[in-house]
């Protein structure tokens, strides 16, 4: 599917106030199965399955299964790729509409204990996978490399922005290769707080809380590759959670466009802290 189409499906979707209602309900807190969506809404339960599966079908909802109950979360990816690449196309006030409406899904809703976003890349599993481990890549739009044998229960080192952080806790949770990849997020030092320009009370918070992991699912889509990335295990008002959730989505816009350009984007002080 070309970007123009999938643009077209971005502002159709928009454009019935009952699905903005259901992105509203998202943001205000995300995560919600069909149930506690219907719950409020003036509309029948078929009405609000069928409106989500076009804010899906747009990508501005992305889905996770919980056993047997399914999650549905905002996802600024579509928002993302209109601003990032397309915003220069139309005039000021459509502009500023389009970039309040990027920060407001980029915004974690209150009460979230998890980071969720969905993309899809013009590329193959296997380059994907290798974006996600090999240094050569991840270094370009991550500034940060791995040391792992990327197998089940290893462990893995981070060094970004000059600073190694090796911590027996940061394992692999998963992998099953070009098709899932789960591990534990790195140790927050001093050393890595000073490289960052991160505050001694940012760090204390940091640090205290449970470490979080992060979980990537790659599912292929015929020339594209659907890819979502989980990050969860977070207490409500979470500090790193407000950190990667800043982080993560300019990430990802990266490592998509470096999968189908070749180039990256401007590095933003959010990916450097993340």
């Amino acid at each position: 599917m070309s970007e123009a189409v999938r643009v077209d499906e971005v502002f159709k979707a928009l454009a019935d106030p009952s699905r903005r209602r259901l992105l509203d309900g998202l943001n205000a807190r995300n995560g919600q199965n069909l149930r506690e969506l219907c719950t409020g809404l003036d509309m029948a339960r078929q009405s609000v399955s069928k409106h989500l599966a076009v804010l899906e079908a747009a990508n501005l909802v992305t889905t996770v299964r919980r056993g047997r109950e399914k999650l549905h979360y905002l996802n600024a990816a579509p928002i993302n790729a209109i601003a990032d690449r397309w915003i220069n196309r139309y005039d000021r006030e459509r502009a500023r509409a389009l970039a309040d409406l990027k920060t407001a899904l980029e915004q974690e809703p209150m009460g979230s204990t998890e980071f969720v976003y969905t993309t899809y890349i013009k590329t193959t599993p296997e380059r994907l996978w290798r974006a996600l481990t090999d240094p050569a890549f991840t270094r370009r739009y991550w500034q940060a490399t791995f040391e792992s044998d990327w197998e089940k229960g290893s462990t893995m080192v981070w060094t970004q922005n000059g600073v190694r952080m090796s911590d027996p806790e940061q394992v692999i949770l998963e992998s099953e290769p070009y098709r899932r990849l789960a591990y534990t997020w790195h140790t927050f030092t001093p050393e890595f707080a000073a490289a960052v320009g991160m505050s001694d009370e940012v760090l204390a918070k940091a640090a205290a809380e449970p470490r979080s992991r992060v979980s990537f699912d790659i599912e292929p889509l015929g020339e594209t590759v659907k890819l979502t990335v989980v990050h969860e295990g977070f207490e409500p008002g979470s500090t790193v959670l407000e950190l990667v959730s800043g982080g993560w989505p300019h990430l990802l816009s990266d490592l998509k466009t470096l999968l189908e350009t070749g180039d990256t984007l401007p590095v933003t002080t959010e990916q450097k802290g993340s």
